[in-house]
Order: C-alpha cells, then sequence, then structure tokens
C-alpha cells in the first residue's frame, strides 16, 4: 500500500507518466566504480532494442512492457539484464540488473554522443570491399581497405583486437581506433583488413568454448586470405591481438608485425600485475593487496601444474575479496582463461625471424610497458629491422591521459595519439 501510495503522490505532484510506453531513442549512463557504460534503447512499434556504443554493440533484442503500477520494464535476454523504472516527465529513473548486480540508472531521449574528432568522416580517397573468410565453423566479416593506387606488391596488414568481444573498429567508449588506424594507413599506401571478433558482430563462431590459439587461427585464415591479393602481409595486433601476431611470427606465417600494447611476459604474470594495480586503487592495503595476490599465485600455480584448484578456506580474505576469488576459480573452468593464464611466449622469441615494431605506453596500466618490452627486446634476435620503443604519457588505447587508468578512457576525446601514428607509417615506409 505503501507503494501505490507514494506513486500516486507523485502523480498528484505532475511529473508521473502513467501507463505509457516511451517511443523514440532513450539514452543514461551507468556509473560501474568509476567508470561510464552508456546504454541506448530504441522503442518503436516492433519492440525494442539496446545498444551499448561504449563496447561496439548494436541492436540488440529486447522487450519492453508496463507493469501493473506503471513502470516500463525492459528485459534483455540475450545478456541476462533487465531494467525497470518510472517515467517522470522528460526522465526515466530505475534501476538496471544483470548478474545479481544492481544500478541506478535515469534515462532521457536522445543518444547521447561523445566527441571523437579522429574518427574518420568521408569523403575517403581510397575504396573499401566487405570481406568473408572462415575458421572452422567460425565466419568472420571484415572491411578491406585499399589506397587508390593498390597493387599486389601493396603492403597490407590484418588487424586483431585485443581481449574481449570487439567489432573490427576494436570500439570501445565510442573510440574507433582500428578505422584511425585503417584510415591514416591507406592514405601513405598501405592496405589493411580489419574484422568482427568470432561471435560478435557479424562474425559467427563459438566463444565459450575458444582460448587465445583459436583466436590465433582465426587470424591466420585471415592472413592465408590476403595472400592470394598481397604480395607483403602483416600482421597489426593490439594488446592479445599484439601477442597473437608475435605468435603468428614465430610459426613464419607474416611478412612482418606491428604489436601495439602487445603482452609479451606469461599471462599469468600479467593478470597478477593487473590485480595488484586494480586492488591498490581500490583502496585496498598492502597486506589485503598481497594476500589476495597470494591466493591469485597459488591458484594460476595448480592451473599450470596440472594440478587441483587450492580450497577457497585456505585464504583469509575479505568477503569481497573471497567471492571475487571464488568466481576467478570458476572461471577457470572454460578454456579461454586457463590457457591465458599458461600462454607464455618466452621460449618462441628466438623463433622470430621477421621485422617487428613493438610500441607501448609507458602509463599502460593494463599491460606493463617496460616489463613487456624488456622481455621482447631480450627475447628476439638481434636485427636492424626491429623497433621497440616506449611511448611517453600514453595509456593502453595509446591516448595521452593523465593517470592511465581505465576509468579514463571514456573522458579522452582523443583515440588514438598522432606519434602513436606517425612511427608505425614511419617503420611501415622504411620497411618498404
Amino acid at each position: 500500500m505503501k507503494k501505490i501510495l507514494f506513486v500516486f503522490v507523485l502523480w498528484l505532484a505532475g511529473g508521473f507518466c502513467w501507463a505509457q510506453l516511451p517511443t523514440g531513442t532513450w539514452s543514461g549512463a551507468l556509473d560501474i566504480q568509476g567508470s561510464s557504460l552508456t546504454l541506448v534503447f530504441h522503442f518503436s512499434e516492433e519492440g525494442c532494442k539496446m545498444d551499448v556504443p561504449d563496447q561496439g554493440a548494436k541492436g540488440i533484442a529486447a522487450a519492453a512492457s508496463l507493469t501493473p503500477l506503471g513502470a516500463i520494464h525492459i528485459n534483455v535476454a540475450a545478456i541476462g539484464a533487465s531494467f525497470e523504472g518510472f517515467r517522470f516527465g522528460e526522465k526515466i529513473n530505475g534501476t538496471f540488473k544483470q548478474n545479481g548486480v544492481s544500478l541506478p540508472l535515469t534515462l532521457v531521449p536522445g543518444a547521447s554522443q561523445r566527441e571523437r574528432p579522429q574518427t574518420p568522416k568521408p569523403p575517403f580517397p581510397y575504396t573499401t570491399e566487405e570481406i568473408s573468410f572462415s575458421n572452422g565453423e567460425a565466419v568472420l566479416k571484415g572491411t578491406l581497405t585499399l589506397p587508390s593506387d593498390w597493387n599486389s606488391k601493396t603492403p597490407v596488414l590484418l588487424m586483431v583486437t585485443g581481449s574481449g568481444l570487439q567489432n573490427r573498429d576494436e570500439e570501445l567508449f565510442e573510440h574507433k581506433p582500428f578505422s584511425v588506424i585503417a584510415d591514416y594507413l591507406a592514405r601513405r599506401g598501405v592496405a589493411t583488413l580489419r574484422y568482427d571478433d568470432r561471435g560478435f558482430g557479424e562474425s559467427t563462431g563459438d566463444v565459450m568454448l575458444c582460448t587465445t590459439e583459436d583466436l590465433k587461427e582465426d587470424a591466420a585464415a585471415g592472413i592465408a586470405l590476403l595472400r592470394d591479393r598481397f604480395e607483403i602481409v602483416g600482421v597489426l595486433g593490439h594488446s592479445e591481438g599484439g601477442t597473437i601476431a608475435l605468435m603468428l611470427a614465430a610459426e613464419k606465417k607474416v611478412d612482418f608485425i606491428v604489436s601495439l600494447a602487445g603482452m609479451v611476459i606469461s599471462g599469468r604474470e600479467t593478470l597478477l600485475d593487473q590485480n595488484r594495480r586494480g586492488l591498490a586503487q581500490a583502496g585496498f592495503d598492502e597486506a589485503t593487496t598481497e594476500a589476495y595476490c597470494k591466493a591469485l599465485s597459488d591458484t594460476f600455480d595448480a592451473v599450470v601444474a596440472a594440478r587441483p584448484l587450492p580450497a577457497l578456506d585456505r585464504f583469509d580474505l575479505p568477503a569481497a575479496l573471497q567471492q571475487n576469488l571464488q568466481q576467478v576459480q570458476a572461471q577457470l573452468g572454460l578454456p579461454y582463461l586457463r590457457h591465458f593464464v599458461q600462454l607464455d611466449l618466452s621460449q618462441r622469441l628466438a623463433e622470430i625471424s621477421c621485422p617487428v615494431l613493438a610500441l607501448n605506453g609507458t602509463k599502460d596500466t593494463q599491460v606493463d610497458c617496460m616489463l613487456n618490452l624488456t622481455a621482447l627486446k631480450n627475447g628476439l634476435p638481434a636485427s636492424a629491422h626491429n623497433d621497440i620503443r616506449p611511448l611517453e604519457g600514453l595509456n593502453h588505447l595509446f591516448q595521452h591521459c593523465k593517470t592511465g587508468l581505465t576509468t579514463e578512457y571514456p573522458q579522452i576525446e582523443e583515440t588514438f595519439a598522432p606519434e602513436a601514428l606517425e612511427q608505425i607509417a614511419a617503420w611501415l615506409a622504411v620497411l618498404r
């Protein structure tokens, strides 16, 4: 009765809109531990669809309805999420729920647009083709960008995204770094092929049971396609894509590679470093941070040694971290994380004979700059064609930044630092 009375009072106040589904486009932003994630809902007579522009996801099927009390309820079954809220004038105030987590969300008319000045805009002095290639049951869809005067001797780069599901532009927070790079290189005589990750965008394929090895084979299929049209084929990979580029180079499948923030040290070391930084950022003291990292380390060691995972009650951790460790152990039941923990390129680097350009930002908080560049420099055979260098003041996405923390990413207008673009193009020009 109190809930009904509360609604009735608001309605009398003139702000409540009773029993009416919205129309058109509405959007709002979730605050997730200090990071903003924009959601966009499109309402029409045909139904409702949701976009997550920050992650490059568009057209996710949803179902909109009204509850008996007049609340707007949206169910997004594909991602196990829902939203419910009441409309007050030009706002819908409510709660977004997913995986047991509830967050406040206010929707307003229209789709919020962030300023991303580097996003390429027509007219373009080059052409593009829609391309499809397969690796087993996975069908990868992408865009081949061709300079105006291209021929079979034009160098071409296959572009491989970082970890997580991403589209061909590696879109994140409305930034499209792969689109920016492809545009920049096409204007300088270099062709590129970028594609949607398997199981995302227009591409198909299993994502639940795949590993980095499977993603490497996806990229290898793209290289095979390019070999039919080009004589000089390389790979440009970002983050995990940089790791995949190095793996393909060790297998002699490419003529050159560009690694952007590529992981060279083991997956185990990388995850421990990320967690240590993340816990410190979240305000945990040094003793708690080290205790959790020791628990993670023991867990990862068990995976590498093919032993049973350690019992959770072995570790004296705060409840939140105990729950987090439990989730990590559950994820280790899936092939991806189990494989990633064991991934170690140190023994493969000596097999790389093609030219390598490796760039890492000094403010990268996800893939440590000096740890990885030093490991790469020490492991690669000496070559005058290799260029391994840190780029001062850039984060994991190669943006100029203050702290390098992931919470900065949405607020930065720059998509990809000009000096990083210049470095890639200059190195390729010398290589040619």
